[in-house]
């Protein structure tokens, strides 16, 4: 076979027109069950804290560093496989695990229980991102990897509309435990026909091109560009799942909303603004990059410090309303960053290191993110809840055991709103990075 037969025309991308708009349909379809078994125990963990008896802080450690312990553990080898063999039945694989592991959430009757489990699902991401970006940039020219990869990234606001609009009317019907079991069982099957009926599309070069990880992490390293993408994607991350993790819980203590509602609004705030953010994002990276050649650092970094004020005044509203106004507009400018940050980590590795530049970037935003962001809002809300429950003269084990006294009545959402509220420091942070990416970004671009 000639290297002609095996080698993708880079300039047209692989496969009909309807076929990769088929795969890339499929793969966005396994992303989105990773989102929903990803943040579902947020919108139940009110439920799951009572039955429990868990505070704010173990409610961190699950979504913090019981989701990551397995996905440091998993996302370079996974990423190292998926360099050399077929990314789509790593991915289907992965998915299987993680969806097995989603069922098992609903066995369990201890926090120790329920951490070993959220240790798989965080394979999700380990085994679904990196073969995704590195599948869907082989499929898809240079000229349209922006828009591919931000309707891809469209998985997450669609996954947490599912999760919030369809979690939220199972539990109100059933029980949190049913919830994971269904979502397991689906997540197997939307596996099962990702591997029956998507190919892995053919990668410049053969397969011995493939550099090593220390090789390829030593290329990624060079480029300034994505060493700051990758530091801001890691520092606006800790913001970024924290309130995905601490909304639902912090509209029921801050303005008495019951779980179905308040995932109700989760879901229109994270589903629908978080999908205009990362469409425009992609959008508009991709339409002025000719014009602009810094647009994929200098977007992320403008709208990330829009965003900073915006949250400030939405966590000080007295009226919910008003709250709910703001944060859907500091939702589109927080996440209009997503799709430029992964254009850069595609766009200035080679073809066959595409898959790693994915999992060091994820690694570092999944780490930093997951890792530091939930439990240290935890901590922090735990602390200001204690004194400020001192302050109306009443104790934190006072107001768990009797929360219907007024003095008690936002005690809790006091702690969340203070936590929240610091860990927006990271988004200046952050955008100071992705404005130096955007300054070497056109110089270290490789097609």
């Amino acid at each position: 076979m000639s290297t002609a037969a095996i080698t993708p025309n880079i300039a047209a991308g692989f496969g009909t027109r309807n076929y990769r708009a088929y795969a890339l349909s499929a793969l966005m379809v396994i992303y989105v069950f990773e989102v929903i078994d990803r943040i579902f125990l947020s919108l139940v963990q009110e439920k799951v804290r009572a039955e429990l008896g868990l505070s704010d802080f173990q409610l961190g450690l699950l979504s913090g560093p019981g989701f990551v312990l397995l996905y440091v553990l998993c996302t370079i080898p996974i990423a190292h496989l998926a360099e050399r063999h077929n990314r789509i039945a790593i991915i289907a694989t992965g998915a299987a695990v993680w969806s097995a592991a989603t069922a098992a959430c609903g066995l369990a009757t201890t926090f120790a229980q329920l951490f070993l489990a959220r240790m798989f699902v965080g394979i999700g991401e380990a085994a679904c991102l990196p073969p995704s970006h590195s599948t869907i940039s082989d499929y898809f020219p240079p000229a349209k990897r922006g828009s591919a990869l931000a309707l891809f990234s469209l998985a997450i606001p669609i996954g947490i509309v599912a999760a919030a609009f369809g979690g939220g009317w199972l539990v109100q019907r059933f029980s949190w435990r049913s919830a994971f079991f269904l979502l397991g069982g689906l997540g197997i099957a939307a596996a099962v026909l990702l591997k029956l009926t998507v190919k892995d599309p053919p990668r410049s070069g053969s397969r011995d091109d493939a550099p090593h990880f220390i090789e390829g992490l030593r290329a990624l390293a060079a480029k300034p560009t994505y060493r700051h993408a990758v530091a801001g994607g890691a520092l606006a991350s800790i913001f970024g799942f924290s309130v995905t993790n601490f909304f639902v819980s912090y509209t029921v203590r801050e303005y008495g909303l019951d779980i179905g509602s308040a995932s109700f609004a989760f879901g229109v705030l994270f589903g629908f603004a978080v999908a205009i953010g990362i469409f425009l994002g992609g959008f508009l990276c991709d339409h002025l990059q000719a014009r602009i050649p810094q647009i994929a650092g200098w977007l992320p970094a403008v709208s990330l410090l829009i965003a900073v004020p915006l949250y400030l005044a939405a966590f000080h509203q007295a009226s919910y309303n008003m709250a709910f106004a703001l944060f859907f507009v500091a939702l589109i400018f927080h996440y209009m960053f997503n799709a430029p940050m992964f254009t850069i980590g595609q766009q200035v590795a080679g073809p066959r290191n595409r898959a790693t530049a994915s999992a060091v970037m994820m690694l570092a935003l999944t780490l930093v993110g997951f890792g530091l962001g939930p439990p240290l809002v935890g901590a922090i809300a735990d602390h200001f809840n204690a004194q400020f429950a001192l302050a109306n003269g009443v104790t934190l084990a006072r107001c768990k055991a009797s929360p219907q006294l007024a003095a008690c009545a936002k005690v809790s959402g006091y702690g969340l709103k203070t936590g929240l509220s610091i860990e927006l420091v990271f988004f200046v942070w952050a955008g100071f990075h992705f404005w130096l990416a955007g300054r070497t970004y056109a110089k270290d671009r490789h097609e």
